[in-house]
């Protein structure tokens, strides 16, 4: 269900006891006064400022809240006008009135320097790595996604990235960064986000912050060094996504998206496009998911990569299926497969390499299964086993992907055999993705329980992933 936002008078914001809860950062107090004046309950004010439920509740019963970027989300859920937000230390959301008649409106993006970036990144950094509850309290939002979005397509040029710092940066450390991407890259493939994901954050912290903030480097070597950092930023990003911690990952993979703009790379910006689309569409939000695949697809376009294209047209149709429209599914299915026949393989980004046929058949096999085409699912999900085999968890998936499609056909015995090579596969993981898709055929099978093969795979399930909660 869609939730209307908070609806707070502009004026009410002017009272003595508001603005004495947000003089001293009364969270919780703010929070009881929104609930005595419009009624919300603690759900309803969590969905609002991007937060879980019990965290308000604890935040209501005391707890104070430090973090700026936190602090920022509750201003922005709440729409507090320039007035409160001065109130509570944080910035205005436009310095002067807005006069002329190309004045900004409140609903439209907030633009920011690479420096305020860095300054987020870092601090989301620490806190991921000091295991903040904070940050794990984080809800994910699909009106997340839209401030950022619009800042890649509408945020001017960047201010030269450039800082007079202490040590000086160059190629030697911004190679080094890429190394240690590719190697994390390497791990997360073969044995699932988890595996690594808190050196990641912790290698972000402790190498790639002081690099940002102490170096010394000129706009040529800033850009490349934002760049390189967002591409480790959305691998972390990716790794919380895989692990089911997606209000973590939505900050990684947004921050990553502002690094890449101020970086000028379209390319890595299609990709955390791209990514944040994919995470849209899994946890349900159809139309979040199509929005972001499509501002990926115009921003490859723009980069001149068609295998950035064909992966935002599967990403564009993915979520069309998930919506149930088949026609305009199967368009960009087939615009997807124009665009990777154009493709040159040798001159596109490394990070890029995953993308083959055999992604784009599981891709297709997902679109057709969410659609109830079976006999498409079954042929395409078949043809994604054709894989190379260092992508563990994507042949996790795959397994997973074509069990389910056979226990949709009332194949039940066939697809225990199948799901019995992901279920082994999913041992060597720690990937919430690979558990939740074998949990789901679990459910498929359900109505087959009597079968020996299906009770015994299921005891499996239970006896390797432990019981359902």
């Amino acid at each position: 269900m869609r939730l209307d936002p908070l609806r707070i008078p502009e004026d009410a914001w002017s009272h003595g006891e508001v603005l004495t809860a947000l003089a001293a950062r009364d969270i919780g107090g703010l929070f009881r006064w929104i609930t005595s004046l419009t009624g919300a309950s603690q759900s309803r004010i969590g969905a609002a400022v991007g937060l879980e439920q019990g965290y308000v509740s604890r935040i209501m019963a005391g707890r104070k809240v430090t973090s700026i970027d936190v602090l920022e989300r509750i201003a922005d859920g709440c729409r507090m006008p320039d007035q409160a937000r001065t109130t509570m230390g944080l910035a205005p959301r436009q310095t002067a009135p807005p006069t002329g008649p190309d004045r900004r409106t409140p609903s439209e993006p907030v633009h920011r320097t690479w420096q305020e970036d860095v300054r987020s990144a870092a601090e989301l950094w620490r806190g991921d790595v000091n295991r903040r509850d904070v940050l794990r309290q984080v809800a994910f939002s699909s009106a997340g996604y839209t401030l950022p979005a619009l800042r890649w397509f509408t945020a001017p040029d960047p201010a030269p990235v450039t800082q007079p710092g202490r040590n000086t940066v160059g190629q030697p450390e911004i190679d080094t960064i890429r190394a240690m991407t590719a190697t994390y890259r390497q791990l997360d493939n073969q044995y699932g986000g988890g595996h690594a994901r808190d050196t990641v954050s912790r290698y972000l912290h402790q190498e790639v912050t002081p690099l940002l903030t102490d170096g010394r480097y000129d706009h040529h070597t800033g850009q490349r060094l934002l760049s390189a950092a967002a591409e480790l930023a959305q691998l972390a990003g990716w790794q919380a996504y895989d692990t089911a911690e997606h209000g973590i990952a939505q900050r990684y993979l947004t921050l990553a998206l502002d690094f890449a703009h101020a970086a000028g790379d379209d390319s890595l910006g299609a990709e955390i496009l791209a990514a944040m689309s994919h995470q849209a569409t899994y946890l349900g939000h159809t139309t979040t998911g199509l929005d972001l695949a499509r501002a990926a697809g115009q921003t490859a376009r723009r980069a001149g990569i068609p295998v950035l294209t064909a992966e935002a047209h599967v990403m564009e149709a993915h979520a069309l299926a998930k919506a149930n429209d088949e026609r305009a599914c199967a368009a960009a299915l087939h615009q997807a497969e124009q665009a990777l026949d154009r493709a040159d393989r040798r001159t596109e980004p490394q990070w890029l390499s995953y993308f083959d046929e055999a992604y784009l058949s599981a891709k297709f096999g997902h679109c057709f299964h969410a659609l109830g085409r079976n006999t498409h699912a079954e042929r395409f999900a078949a043809r994604s086993l054709r894989m190379d085999n260092r992508y563990v968890r994507g042949r996790a998936f795959n397994l997973a992907l074509l069990a389910s499609v056979h226990a949709q056909q009332g194949e039940p015995d066939r697809a225990c055999a199948i799901g019995a090579e992901a279920l082994t596969l999913t041992t060597q993981l720690r990937s919430a993705r690979a558990v939740g898709y074998l949990r789901d055929l679990q459910t498929q099978l359900a109505s087959h329980r009597r079968l020996p093969a299906v009770r015994h795979f299921t005891g499996r399930i239970d006896a390797t992933l432990g019981p359902r909660r």
